[in-house]
């Protein structure tokens, strides 16, 4: 009996001192909890923050390709031409291609194409303006950030492709394997120069800004008033008709005489070769007592021969 007792003591104190535990566990964890606040929104934003940073792709600049044409109305066209060749010059550029051409009535037109450093592009547009009277202006942006940032990542994996085929014809064998690697490795990096060059391509765009420069001389562009032809314009017009009539007959002609002195070398030939060279025909002959002979009438009165009086 005092066993039991004793069993059931001990049970009932393990049991005091186990919730005794439990409540000061609850306690600590909720003191826990409740200083956690102070520390946890510095600590958790920092997370996220870096987090994102990770995540976050470099940013990279912008490719863009600048074009623009200008039209100018200058009083000295050569003039304005050396000044657009020196402000050109002075920011790093170059003259790409230049014509010129003169009309009918003395006026002189300029067109020259300019290459520019990108980052110099408005301030020389600004000078080339001022050059003269604005007549046209047009101006294009083009980006092409996503097409240089695909043909780097290309040119990239097209080395690499390269060099694993390089590196397969090193450890290659057999004469079957070393020719087939080797067509490969010809086409990969027939690619890989052609990705070169796009990538050359888009470099020299972006890098230079184009720079299209068309000078007029005053007085080149007639005003609206005179459109209506004149008298010396129905002159000139009528001169250049008969300009254009004789230049056509002459063409004619031109065309005709060989055909001409051909056919005249061929009548010469008949005439003082072949004809005098062919039979000629005999003349017909008459022959005598063929042909019976009508007697002569007698005049009136006279005797008829063979006849008696």
């Amino acid at each position: 009996m005092r066993t039991q007792v004793r069993v059931l003591a001990g049970v009932l104190l393990t049991a005091s001192l186990a919730l005794a535990g439990c409540s000061q566990s609850d306690g600590d964890a909720k003191s826990s909890y409740a200083d956690a606040p102070t520390a946890a929104p510095g600590a958790g934003r920092g997370a996220a923050e870096d987090g994102k940073s990770a995540r976050r792709s470099p940013r990279l600049a912008p490719s863009v390709i600048r074009t623009a044409s200008l039209e100018v109305e200058v009083r000295d066209v050569p003039g304005a031409l050396a000044k657009a060749r020196r402000v050109t010059e002075d920011a790093g550029g170059y003259v790409g291609e230049e014509s010129t051409e003169r009309d009918d009535d003395g006026s002189e037109r300029t067109r020259v194409v300019l290459r520019v450093p990108s980052e110099r592009y408005e301030e020389v547009l600004g000078s080339l303006q001022g050059t003269g009277k604005l007549l046209r202006r047009t101006a294009r942006t083009q980006d092409v950030t996503d097409q240089v940032v695909d043909v780097d990542s290309r040119i990239k994996s097209q080395r690499a492709s390269v060099a694993r085929v390089r590196e397969l014809m090193d450890r290659a064998d057999k004469l079957t394997d070393v020719v087939a690697l080797e067509g490969e490795l010809s086409s990969r990096e027939a690619d890989l120069e052609a990705l070169l060059a796009q990538q050359a391509s888009l470099k020299d765009r972006t890098g230079l800004a184009t720079i299209t420069l068309s000078l007029a001389a005053r007085g080149a562009h007639p005003s609206a008033g005179d459109d209506t032809p004149g008298f010396l314009d129905a002159l000139s017009g009528g001169w250049h008709a008969f300009l254009t009539m004789l230049r056509w007959i002459a063409l004619v002609v031109g065309a005709v005489l060989p055909f001409a002195a051909l056919l005249a070398l061929l009548v010469f030939l008949w005439r003082r070769v072949v004809r005098p060279r062919l039979p000629r025909r005999p003349a017909p002959t008459s022959v005598p007592g063929s042909l019976p002979q009508a007697r002569p009438v007698p005049e009136d009165g006279a005797p008829v021969s063979g006849e008696q009086k």
